[in-house]
């Protein structure tokens, strides 16, 4: 059998020539080397220059910090004391507040996010999917100020004149639970701002959570409603499972707007240097402290201790961004296998 032979085929448009030669030019060559080259050099400097900016905060604060920690050492973080005119300081009070707050903004924006995203992507009619969804997206849009004028001359009035009393009431008396709904019905609080950062937060978590639920491939849930699988079982044993990632971002994204909020804070926090037993007592926070007060801070160790505040703050931040790394990679690891 005799052998086949191809004829070469031009482009479209072009003459083919025999002999005609298709390699590169080696000049062009040398080029596209040196663009490669610094393309990916400059692509490093910016990487580098985060990483550069990254530690000049960090060492900042520590140099900031440092006549404060000489002072007052680890007794610091345990301290309540917070009294200028005898230079004793104690960021026990604004940890607290910032933690506590967060934890209660967390606790009442993820179930809250959760539902909306899930009326989003599984139960809402197409025509009201958009109005809503551009209302969460604008929630997101407003400054914290706004947020904090509305919690301080609306929603704290109301709060103290029909929602806490009720409160005083009913969870007052339960063991364990009541001592932290004890007190005078002032509006202001640890509740009231961990209230103000949860409407805060909730845009971002159920952006977040809506996004990633619609990336689920609709195959997955028409299977699971075809084996009789009802609205509820699909969510939580398909589309969760398959978003898990993306819905623990989204938490920790709202975690970080939460622990570095200022303004909203600030506005119905109370300010007060205390730690009391009830959610309904004014209290403090890391970001609260530092916008009251920096200004007014005359002398070195009083400067230096709010600084040293700011950086325990930038080191619960960088804690809370490990462990989500952390937390992500198992996950990651886990893809694919069978719980």
């Amino acid at each position: 059998m005799g052998a086949v032979h191809h004829t070469p085929v031009a482009p479209q448009g072009a003459s083919f020539q025999p002999g005609m030669s298709h390699s590169i030019p080696e000049s062009r060559l040398k080029r596209q080397r040196w663009y490669d080259l610094a393309f990916r050099n400059t692509t490093r400097l910016f990487a580098s220059l985060v990483l550069v900016l990254l530690s000049g905060i960090l060492v900042t604060l520590i140099v900031g910090s440092w006549p404060a920690i000489k002072a007052f050492g680890p007794e610091f973080l345990i301290s309540t004391e917070w009294n200028p005119v005898t230079k004793k300081f104690g960021g026990l009070v604004p940890v607290f507040g910032t933690l506590t707050t967060s934890f209660i903004a967390l606790l009442i924006g993820i179930p809250v996010s959760f539902g909306i995203a899930t009326f989003l992507t599984e139960l809402s009619p197409l025509w009201l999917r958009r109005p809503i969804g551009t209302a969460i997206e604008l929630l997101a849009a407003i400054p914290s100020i706004i947020y904090g004028m509305w919690g301080l001359f609306i929603f704290a009035p109301i709060f103290a004149e029909h929602i806490q009393p009720w409160m005083i009431d009913h969870l007052g008396p339960i063991w364990l639970i009541g001592p932290l709904f004890k007190g005078a019905p002032q509006g202001i609080g640890i509740l009231s701002a961990g209230i103000i950062l949860a409407i805060m937060v909730i845009p971002f978590i159920a952006s977040v959570m809506r996004d990633v639920f619609e990336v689920v491939p609709p195959m997955l849930k028409e299977s699971a409603y075809a084996v009789g699988a009802t609205t509820w079982e699909v969510v939580w044993n398909v589309v969760l499972p398959y978003t898990k990632i993306g819905v623990v971002g989204g938490i920790l994204l709202g975690l970080g707007r939460a622990l570095g909020e200022t303004m909203a804070v600030t506005f119905v926090i109370g300010n007060a240097h205390r730690v009391g037993t009830s959610l309904f007592s004014p209290g403090n926070s890391i970001a609260s402290a530092l916008a009251n007060e920096f200004t007014e801070a005359d002398g070195v160790l009083y400067t230096s201790a709010l600084v040293e505040l700011g950086l325990i703050l930038f080191l619960i931040t960088f804690i809370v961004l490990a462990l989500s790394k952390i937390l992500l990679y198992q996950l990651a690891k886990r893809e694919g296998t069978l719980t």
